[in-house]
């Protein structure tokens, strides 16, 4: 009997685009929602249970594209640290274990577990039967651990930032916002006028006149931000508006290219199916992630000279 059903009609680039822009609004108004409601026990609970399932789905995503590349990794002890770490940052820094003692202790805390995560995975190796690849699987479970938890964990540091008051939630608000005004310039101004491609080979659709829409879209939405809410962010002048719009942007175009690059080794056009039509957690996370820990490093030693 022929087969006779009708296959799913394809997205265009365009809704595929709205449709994750829309889901990371949803998204991300739900946690900037639950810091600025003025109940410290919201503000911290839903933030936390937030970066909880994007750090877990995110990092099973990540696992999922070395399983495709048919490279081993050890998948449920990653999972079990990569949440661990992000609990036990968030217990960290918001006071709940122990007393906010700054921020050396938190990143030499961080570091200790990243020392006690790679014993243990050494030692998960020793008592493996199958597995024969221990270099392979070690590297890629840490890379996996390092690459999803480890970096959004600097969205709990912003956040929670010592001597800066209640006003680190307007940090998070800030990177969040020009990160994604970057991802709309670079898609606007990539479709409009992009004939130079940057890196075909890892993702044909990006241009260097996108790249550059990127920068001007993410610099002005840093300078409305700034001129607006400047005063709630302890150090922002328009100077360091502008020298971040450029940070961020051509940060979040680096992220968006590395995860490019992982789903093309893997023969994938999308990280999950989380979101189904339009990818998975990792295609709404690329660009934050390694924007994060930048905003933080120019927080820490540029803003306020610690």
């Amino acid at each position: 009997m022929p087969d006779t059903t009708v296959p799913s009609p394809q997205l265009s680039k365009t809704k595929i685009f709205l449709r994750r822009l829309l889901s990371f609004v949803v998204l991300w108004t739900v946690v900037i929602a639950a810091l600025f409601s003025g109940h410290k026990w919201i503000s911290d609970y839903v933030f936390l249970v937030v970066m909880v399932l994007l750090g877990g789905f995110g990092l099973a995503e990540f696992y999922g594209l070395v399983e495709k590349r048919d490279l081993v990794c050890f998948k449920g002890w990653g999972l079990f640290g990569g949440l661990l770490l992000i609990v036990a940052t968030f217990l960290r820094v918001s006071g709940t274990w122990g007393s906010d003692d700054g921020r050396a202790r938190v990143n030499d805390f961080e570091t200790s577990f990243l020392i006690l995560f790679v014993l243990g995975l050494c030692l998960r190796q020793f008592v493996s039967r199958s597995n024969t690849a221990g270099i392979l699987a070690i590297s890629t479970t840490l890379f996996g651990l390092m690459y999803v938890p480890w970096l959004l964990n600097f969205i709990q540091k912003i956040n929670f930032f010592p001597d800066i008051g209640d006003n680190g939630k307007f940090y998070v608000l800030y990177f969040i916002l020009v990160t994604k005004f970057s991802d709309t310039g670079a898609y606007v101004v990539g479709s409009m006028i992009g004939k130079h491609k940057m890196i075909p080979r890892i993702s044909p659709g990006k241009t260097w006149e996108g790249f550059g829409g990127a920068i001007v879209v993410s610099t002005a939405a840093s300078m409305v931000f700034a001129h607006f809410l400047g005063d709630k962010m302890p150090g922002m002048t328009l100077t360091h508006a502008v020298a971040l719009g450029i940070l961020l942007s051509a940060a979040a175009v680096l992220g968006d290219l590395v995860e490019s690059l992982f789903k093309r080794e893997a023969g994938v056009k999308d990280s999950g199916k989380f979101f189904p039509g339009i990818g998975g957690i990792l295609d709404l996370l690329d660009s934050l992630l390694f924007n994060a820990p930048i905003m933080y490093l120019y927080l820490r030693y540029v803003l306020t000279h610690t």
